[in-house]
């Protein structure tokens, strides 16, 4: 499928939540009209923010924190150096529901994201020598949870010091979807052999769906470099964030067996052979991690960029920045049950200027 087939087929979704009027490209940077993304060779155009309502800290101390998830109405939170899993009480104050135990953090790898789905918690983290996915009964109640029995649900991803992707979620089919980095492999990313450059989708037990582009095989989507957020719309349509290498890190449609390129293309390539992101950044206003949608915007959490992206999906070639440099290096934004955003700073990760109250969480009410 060509790039601007693709690019089309999004370009018309309906906005729910953001006027249109505060997300107006810049006239020095429009997008292709044919596309709707930014021409080859410039970023995408910004525009000021929209208005959200003022961050409320909720959460406050948490240690290289990752990925959060909730488990009937309970946050959840992922520490990547300490492979811990802590619910967060009325108060935000932590408790710790399990370690887990196969995680071996060293460099970008440790215990990544996470993901709740019909009573287990998912868990994707860096062992001794790959990449895996457990899942693990949740026991007890809200104050009191604990990890049952680890089962095994994915074995053999590649592991490395950085590029291990990590994020994961159920998608609306019921599937789960976990990104894979190309883990400093970049050849990987082209194997469809090979799980490394990949978004993979499975059954909630591991097994490969039937109905997966290639037969036998978990592979979703290929050519990726280091994907890190995925998400999906009120129609069903997944999009994924991806950082690139030096030059444009992407956003991206999803699309059953498509390949993205990498490493024989990085963000917009206008090449028939390979799907174009719908939006492109370089990496040192970018580098986006999680992602969540609601009222027909993608949210992005950034690190280098330090700033939390907002991206109309019926313009997807534009976006509107907020909170810039205001709360250091953001690794996840997530939809709450009660509808605000939750955001997840990582300032103690090792590459970030923590503060005192770092690493925080920071609920965000749409308005």
């Amino acid at each position: 499928m060509a790039s601007r087939r693709q690019t089309l087929r999004y370009a018309g979704i309906a906005l729910a939540g953001i006027p249109l009027a505060s997300c107006t490209a810049d006239p020095n940077g429009q997008p292709d009209p044919d596309t709707g993304s930014a021409p080859a060779g410039e970023p995408a155009p910004t525009t000021a923010a929209t208005a959200l309502g003022e961050p409320e800290v909720i959460a406050t101390g948490l240690e290289a924190p990752w990925s959060i998830a909730f488990h009937e109405g309970t946050p959840l939170v992922s520490e990547r150096d300490s492979a811990r899993v802590l619910e967060l009480d009325a108060q935000g104050e932590p408790r710790e529901v399990g370690v887990i135990d196969g995680a071996s953090p060293g460099g970008e790898g440790g215990l990544l994201g996470i993901a709740v789905f019909d009573g287990f918690l998912y868990a994707y983290f860096t062992a001794s020598d790959d990449n895996r996915i457990e899942r693990y009964p949740l026991e007890g109640t809200a104050g009191a949870l604990t990890l049952g029995a680890a089962q095994a649900i994915l074995s053999g991803i590649p592991a490395a010091g950085h590029h291990n992707g990590g994020r994961i979620a159920f998608g609306p089919d019921g599937m789960l979807y976990a990104t894979a980095g190309d883990a400093g492999n970049p050849s990987d990313a082209q194997d469809r052999d090979a799980l490394a450059g990949k978004i993979l989708r499975m059954a909630p037990d591991g097994a490969v769906p039937d109905d997966n582009p290639f037969p036998g095989s978990l592979v979703y989507s290929w050519g990726h470099r280091n994907p890190q957020g995925i998400a999906w719309d009120e129609s069903g349509a997944m999009w994924a964030t991806e950082f690139g290498q030096n030059t444009w890190d992407e956003l991206n449609v999803v699309e059953a067996g498509a390949n993205y390129g990498w490493p024989e293309v990085e963000g917009i390539a206008g090449d028939g052979e390979y799907i174009d992101p719908v939006q492109q950044w370089g990496p040192d206003v970018a580098s986006p991690s999680g992602m969540a949608i609601a009222g027909g915007t993608a949210y992005i959490a950034n690190l280098r960029g330090r700033r939390l992206r907002a991206v109309p999906l019926g313009d997807p070639g534009t976006s509107a920045e907020h909170y810039v440099e205001e709360y250091g290096r953001l690794r996840d934004v997530v939809t709450a049950p009660d509808g605000s955003l939750w955001v997840l700073t990582n300032n103690t990760d090792g590459r970030g200027d923590p503060g005192p109250d770092d690493d925080r969480i920071l609920r965000i009410a749409l308005v």
